[in-house]
């Protein structure tokens, strides 16, 4: 008997799956009661994957089945007990978003059943951004994945897919570039050369010796310029109490 929540027959897809009852069964097939107002048949290519020779060696009358329409017609309602792959090749198109299992991994990628014919391709390039070494790195057999499609080759029956197409691609880290004080990025290279200017026009530290003879030296000076400066308006007198004065202050060579 079928199922009471079945759609009616208009509205019935290619792949619905339903419930039914054997009614008979023939050379060419069975007839199964599945609810709708016209009968299901199933032709004996469709009762298995592997060959049969006789209807009865799969199903017998009475036998409740599941099965899946593959088409309706006006006196008939097209069926069949072999599970319809989940994706034709005429529907899988790239850019679609397919989800699958993990089924096998090999040095070079991994294999994702989507429930088409054949499994999908992910390469180890498309598993992760950034470099991966090994499949195995990023999945493993039994894993449930979402990937999109990047190609489809329906004449060698490939599927290429990607999962890291579907994930978000993580920016490198970048160290903000340090301001100097004066928010100039070439402040901190102009007050670096002002420094070493600095440090190169600096007068070298001189020695105690030196030091007292630039003392002596600048004081010898000195009192010649003011000797000079007086001598055009002393008197004779207060010229030679000058000198003899400078003299007492300055050592003499003998």
């Amino acid at each position: 008997m079928a199922t009471p929540d079945l759609a009616s027959t208009q509205t019935l897809e290619p792949k619905t799956k339903l419930s039914g009852k054997i009614l008979k069964t023939t050379l060419a097939g069975a007839l199964v009661d599945v609810g709708q107002t016209i009968p299901g048949v199933i032709h004996i290519s469709q009762l298995s994957k592997d060959s049969i020779n006789k209807v009865e060696d799969v199903v017998k009358e009475g036998q409740t089945v599941d099965v899946w329409v593959r088409r309706v017609k006006k006196d008939r309602i097209e069926l069949t007990m072999i599970q319809p792959l989940a994706l034709e090749w005429k529907e899988i198109e790239p850019e679609m978003v397919v989800k699958g299992k993990v089924v096998r991994l090999e040095t070079y990628g991994a294999f994702v059943d989507i429930g088409a014919e054949r499994p999908g391709m992910v390469h180890v390039s498309e598993l992760a951004h950034g470099y991966v070494k090994t499949p195995g790195e990023v999945v493993k057999e039994g894993d449930e994945v979402e990937a999109k499609v990047l190609e489809v080759n329906r004449k060698k029956k490939q599927i290429k897919l990607s999962i890291k197409a579907l994930e978000p691609e993580v920016e490198e880290f970048k160290p903000a570039k340090k301001e100097n004080r004066k928010g100039n990025k070439h402040g901190s290279k102009r007050e670096a050369t002002e420094e070493q200017g600095q440090e190169e026009t600096r007068e070298p530290e001189m020695t105690a010796m030196q030091i007292a003879w630039q003392e002596a030296l600048n004081k010898a000076n000195a009192d010649k310029a003011f000797k000079v400066k007086r001598k055009s308006g002393l008197s004779q007198e207060q010229e030679e109490i000058l000198n003899r004065t400078l003299e007492k202050r300055l050592p003499t060579g003998g």
